[in-house]
């Protein structure tokens, strides 16, 4: 277990891909339309990636990035988009410094960048100039204004795994979470999600983020278990992290998952071997439509000739929502309204809406981990106007 445990500071610590890795200033730029465009001609559009930063890693996201959203230009049929790419270095000042020259170059719309400090110095840079940023973050800190985040967030997962623990019939709910800013985020979004989907938050147990932490809470959180009549256990924990031995530390606790359902607030098969753990069988998470997302990874493959990231399905996602908004032939596809529309669009993780917050909601589908595989037990929506919206 110790193994899993020794790499959870990195996953919980990078900057911009965990939610609440870092705590941004409340530096919000005013909300804006967004400007006219030219339906006749190809819609300028940047995308700005954190290549040039010194990393490989920023580098090889990069390029994913760009094959995505070259990918999904490619489907748009009659659609045309005149791409521009623009490195920021992984830095909130070549961000900030990209923004401004792709719209001094006419862009009417950005995508990216991927790292929330970058992400927000972009759209405070150009906020002013009436142009839209499409984030690849997922930290909600930066939404709003003209800054949107297309990554998944845990108020999305949480609603959707909540509506559906209730729904099953598990409305009392003891809350586990880390104490860090990701868990105590985390917290908070499960809170409101089962607020929302009519359930009862029965107890929270929060512990130190380490593995003496871990064992030293499981006896509490058991008791806890038993004393309220708990239903269900929702764990902030990831795969990287907690997980593995938090699980396995509430069954030797005497915590029976089928009495109390084990539910995750992150992605309990990646790495795929966490499914053949003992502590996680039975457990429910949340995830995009995997059809979608291996029809995505096959053609990715076959264009490119190697897997894409991890993350790079958003860069598709962005590109497939401009194409929608601009085949309409209005003037003001780009706009504020026009990119919160309420029916949302489809990208190779299923559907999607902005909100006018600057956050989004995305249909998940809940899985289950049985017999160390993956099971899918509630297929995701494939409109908002079915269940939970």
């Amino acid at each position: 277990m110790l193994s899993f445990f020794k790499t959870a500071r990195k996953s919980l610590t990078r900057a911009g891909l965990a939610v609440a890795a870092i705590t941004l200033a409340a530096c919000q730029p005013v909300g804006v339309g967004g400007p006219a465009i030219d339906t006749s001609a190809p819609v300028p559009v940047a995308l700005l990636v954190p290549s040039g930063s010194g990393s490989a890693g920023d580098d090889v996201l990069a390029t994913s990035l760009q094959n995505a959203a070259r990918l999904a230009i490619a489907d748009l049929g009659n659609v045309k988009i005149d791409l521009r790419v623009y490195s920021t270095g992984g830095k909130p000042a070549g961000a900030q410094a990209a923004a401004i020259k792709a719209v001094d170059e006419g862009a009417k719309i950005i995508l990216g960048p991927v790292f929330a400090q970058n992400a927000n110095a972009a759209g405070v840079a150009v906020a002013g100039r009436g142009v839209n940023v499409l984030s690849f973050s997922n930290n909600t800190d930066i939404a709003g204004g003209n800054v949107f985040v297309l990554g998944p967030t845990f108020a999305n997962t949480a609603n959707r795994l909540a509506s559906y623990s209730v729904g099953q019939g598990k409305r009392n709910i003891l809350i586990v979470n880390d104490r860090t800013p990701a868990g105590e985020i985390g917290r908070v979004a499960i809170e409101r999600g089962v607020s929302r989907a009519g359930g009862s938050v029965v107890a929270r147990v929060g512990y130190e983020f380490s593995q003496n932490g871990i064992v030293s809470a499981a006896p509490e959180i058991a008791a806890k278990v038993r004393s309220t009549g708990a239903q269900a256990v929702f764990m902030t924990a990831d795969t990287a992290g907690a997980l593995p031995l938090l699980t396995q530390m509430l069954r030797d606790n005497r915590v029976d998952p089928s009495v109390a359902q084990f539910i995750g607030l992150t992605r309990w098969d990646i790495p795929a071997a966490t499914m053949s753990l003992p502590g996680v069988q039975g457990g429910w998470f949340a995830m995009p439509d995997p059809a979608l997302y291996q029809r995505y990874q096959s053609r990715y493959m076959s264009a490119y000739g190697t897997p894409p990231h991890p993350i790079s399905g958003l860069a598709y996602d962005g590109i497939a929502a401009i194409g929608a908004l601009v085949k309409s032939g209005n003037t003001n596809a780009l706009t504020a309204q026009a990119l919160t529309q309420s029916s949302g669009f489809v990208g190779v993780n299923g559907i999607f809406r902005l909100r006018s917050d600057g956050t989004n909601e995305r249909g998940l589908a809940v899985a289950q981990i049985s017999n160390n595989q993956l099971v899918i037990i509630d297929a995701a929506p494939r409109s908002f106007g079915g269940a939970g919206y």
